[in-house]
């Protein structure tokens, strides 16, 4: 059975408009009529799993230096709003718990990409997928996805009966068909800003669903519609929206 998706996720929740990463973000892509969310998935150097994308901590918060060095108390210090606008300023990274709690409060789907810091690709699925396995019991609204194999490979021990999504970067690896096989996974989710159509084929001959990320042209995602995409990652889903599916 083919998972049932929306034609658009929200990236990182709405990172248009809100914070990338934050429950703010959530609640304002379920206020946008986002049906699922997209969110990336780090362990604090005590294991505790959080949203959060990058390996440094600079960019989005007032902290410095690698996000695996600081334990959850540190991390929980930080502040994680006010680099995207002074309206946000004050408001923490959430723990993925947190996360789902608003989830499941606004009734949202959930595409959850494991992110592991370098060289905890197999703890942070461990990680992840206990907290998911005691407070999430709908398996059609939810997809785990990352570009590890390995936290992929994990996922799939631990989680079997879970959706999987690869992940491909914009050079996609030669195996990934067999890769795909491999751990029997569902989707395959491309970077649709360099995708070409021959890939886009190669993957719909595999007969897997294809979401492409991060789509906030809407030239673009009528194109990549057009060729057979299933579903988009969008900063923007007041731009690029489910009516552009609705034309063909």
């Amino acid at each position: 059975m083919p998972l049932k998706l929306p034609n658009i996720i929200g990236h990182r929740g709405a990172a248009a408009y809100a914070p990338e990463n934050t429950l703010e973000s959530i609640q304002t892509a379920a206020d946008m009529g986002c049906k699922w969310v997209e969110l990336d998935v780090k362990l604090s150097k005590d294991s505790v799993p959080m949203i959060f994308h990058d390996d440094d901590l600079d960019r989005t918060t007032n902290g410095h230096g690698p996000f695996a060095e600081k334990k959850f108390e540190d991390l929980r210090d930080l502040e994680a709003g006010s680099w995207f606008a002074d309206g946000f300023a004050g408001i923490k990274i959430p723990t993925l718990e947190e996360a789902i709690e608003v989830i499941l409060q606004r009734d949202l789907g959930v595409n959850l990409e494991i992110k592991p810091c370098p060289g905890r690709e197999v703890e942070t699925a461990e990680a992840m997928l206990d907290v998911l396995s005691q407070i999430w019991d709908d398996r059609d609204r939810l997809l785990i996805s990352s570009f590890s194999h390995v936290s992929m490979e994990t996922s799939m021990d631990m989680a079997n009966d879970w959706y999987r999504g690869l992940l491909l970067d914009t050079e996609p690896m030669e195996n990934w068909k067999e890769l795909a096989d491999y751990l029997n996974a569902s989707t395959i989710n491309i970077d649709g800003r360099t995708a070409t159509r021959e890939l886009i084929d190669d993957i719909m001959d595999t007969e897997r669903q294809i979401l492409a990320y991060t789509i906030n042209d809407p030239q673009l995602a009528r194109t990549l519609r057009q060729w057979g995409v299933d579903a988009l990652f969008t900063d923007d889903p007041d731009t690029v929206t489910e009516d552009m599916f609705k034309a063909h």
